[in-house]
């Protein structure tokens, strides 16, 4: 069991103390984004993000895992330090000992934040943007009073529910069998990247 006096004496002595000022600034982050005074930016990937990458960090926000960090290394410098304490330890050999618990403690939160991080890299991945060929074979609506070889729109749907109108086109051949008008529902079947267009035909229920 330990004290009050006992763990706040721990709490600000080293090496304790080197974690504990950083925590306290960590709290005041988190509350502030919490009421809306900061911006917690939990996107984008900074030179921050790739060097804790190397260490099996990456794929979560910085500020997360700078802030989970902080958290493991100081509770277990704390855990360290109450352990030196009640050793005995004092004079030099109190301050080596301190310096080991500092050392083990940096090195156990590395592998303890990387243990909560793995599970967390789900939550933060991001959806691949859609390419071009992802479209085709989707069904859409044309916009445009009609569509032939050099002119026509359509709204085309994609898989996360969001809608762009893109260019489309209709061969001489499809446009002769049956026409597309406006209102009128069309399949992607192609799409010619130096042109940037969609090819498409007129689309047939039971087909």
């Amino acid at each position: 069991m330990v004290g009050m006096s006992e763990f706040l004496t721990a709490a600000t002595s080293f090496p304790t103390v080197l974690f504990t000022f950083t925590l306290m600034v960590v709290a005041g982050y988190w509350l502030a984004a919490l009421i809306g005074a900061v911006d917690s930016d939990l996107g984008g990937e900074t030179d921050a993000a790739e060097g804790l990458g190397r260490y099996g960090l990456g794929g979560v926000p910085v500020t997360l895992v700078i802030s989970i960090l902080v958290a493991f290394a100081w509770l277990l410098c704390l855990i360290g330090s109450i352990a030196v304490s009640r050793s005995g330890f004092s004079g030099g050999t109190g301050v080596l000992a301190g310096f080991v618990v500092l050392i083990a403690a940096c090195g156990l939160a590395v592998v303890a934040a990387r243990a909560v991080v793995l599970p967390l890299r789900r939550l933060f991945e991001s959806a691949p943007a859609p390419r071009r060929e992802d479209f085709l074979g989707r069904r859409c609506v044309i916009r445009t009073g009609s569509v032939g070889t050099d002119f026509g729109q359509a709204e085309l749907i994609s898989s996360d529910g969001s809608s762009a109108i893109v260019q489309v086109r209709q061969t001489v051949a499809h446009a002769a069998e049956k026409p597309l008008a406006q209102g009128s529902s069309a399949i992607v079947y192609d799409y010619d990247t130096a042109a940037e267009v969609f090819w498409v035909a007129a689309f047939e229920e039971g087909i």
